[in-house]
């Protein structure tokens, strides 16, 4: 009888652990064929996940006698809405005529990203233990909820977490991708943009999107984090002067009739990405569409950047808005973000959103590129610790 393969399951130590780490990353293939790799494992970083998460883990499985890290899993906890309440303004809730407001209830969610297990050393449950330990520690730092990420069509992977570590299906947004250009995008003159102070910010989408699920109780760490490159608003011209922004409270107070929103994160200066497994003949037409646009430049072809090698993103993040011409008002944002990405020298420009997102048809992406479903899998860990209370949220209706 061959001498039973002992794993051992421990924190990572970044003085030794860096290389055997990056072995593990190099030997796996990360995404589907021609996809962006390592999307759905880093689009929690742009949110501060992991880097800028008050409480967070990286575990490593090492076989006992070669000391050969074979596994690795990371994991943090977030405190993020889950649901609302309603709840009644004024002293001591209020009376009888005073209106009902909603407010957030906020529960602690831990996210595991990452996992990964050498090809040769899979189907001898290492997967299992990493998820195990990380597990624990989630509960030990008071999780209510457990929640993954992947491609929906990982069976593995989602096999693991569905049929042996109890996880349900729960959500599956999109990831809508797209190239920058080598030319700017032309922003209609009858948009106006413009950005937010952070603490501006923070008021808009604490007062309009607090009850938004999963949206982060720590909004104003995110937006005055130094990756953050800033909030912008777009309203119809004429709405406002265009030389100065009216105020936050004055926008809140008497929005204009359309407007939209989001955030730019820059996941450049955290990490990089690259186009895996695309054919020949993809990579064939994206180096056609840049010579031709090299050579005719007034033409404004709309040409692919080099993409198969590793290249900077920026993420959108804290899309959102309201009224009739909302989604063409997103649309002229994501130009914008188009163009400050260009300045900067990213590649690409990248978000996630609800399927059931209504602004969706505005966001320009290339399907090809990018993920009509994600696969969210989430599991409830013990008992409510969240504020106030909505129930299972692994069993709750998606919310936008």
């Amino acid at each position: 009888m061959g001498q039973e393969v002992v794993i051992v399951v421990r924190e990572f130590d970044a003085e030794k652990d860096c290389l055997g780490v990056e072995e593990v990353e190099r030997r796996c293939e990360v995404g589907p064929s021609g996809k962006l790799s390592l999307f759905t494992d880093l689009l929690g970083d742009p949110i501060c996940r992991v880097r800028h998460s008050p409480a967070f883990l990286m575990l490593v499985a090492e076989m006992d006698e070669e000391k050969e890290i074979v596994g690795v899993i990371r994991g943090c906890i977030k405190t993020v809405t889950c649901g609302k309440k309603l709840s009644r303004n004024g002293k001591n809730g209020g009376n009888d005529n005073t209106p009902l407001k909603p407010l957030p209830v906020y529960t602690k969610v831990a996210y595991i990203l990452g996992l990964r297990v050498s090809p040769s050393h899979r189907r001898m449950g290492i997967g299992l233990k990493l998820v195990s330990r990380m597990e624990d520690w989630f509960r030990e730092n008071g999780a209510e909820y457990a929640y993954m990420a992947t491609e929906k069509d990982n069976e593995a992977s989602v096999k693991l977490f569905t049929d042996r570590c109890g996880y349900n299906k729960f959500r599956t947004p999109s990831i809508l991708v797209h190239p920058v250009f080598a030319h700017p995008l032309r922003i209609p003159k009858r948009v106006q943009v413009f950005r937010l102070h952070p603490s501006d910010a923070e008021t808009l989408y604490r007062r309009r999107f607090s009850t938004t699920e999963f949206f982060p109780r720590d909004i104003d760490a995110i937006l005055n984090n130094k990756l953050n490159l800033g909030t912008f608003v777009a309203v119809p011209s004429g709405s406002y002067n265009p030389e100065s922004w009216p105020g936050i409270e004055r926008f809140l107070s008497e929005p204009p009739e359309s407007w939209a929103i989001l955030s730019v994160w820059n996941s450049k200066d955290v990490f990089t990405l690259e186009v895996r497994g695309a054919s020949r003949v993809k990579r064939g037409l994206a180096k056609t569409t840049r010579i031709v646009d090299k050579a005719f430049p007034w033409l404004r072809i709309p040409s692919v950047p080099e993409v198969f090698r590793p290249f900077g993103v920026h993420f959108l993040y804290g899309l959102g808005g309201d009224g009739p011409d909302s989604v063409k008002l997103i649309k002229a944002l994501c130009g914008f973000a188009h163009n400050l990405a260009k300045d900067r020298g990213c590649s690409v420009v990248v978000t996630e959103v609800s399927s059931r997102e209504p602004l969706k048809s505005g966001i320009p992406h290339w399907k090809w590129l990018g993920c009509a479903e994600d696969l969210w899998c989430m599991k409830r860990l013990g008992e409510d610790y969240s504020d106030g209370s909505v129930g299972d949220w692994t069993k709750s209706s998606p919310g936008l």
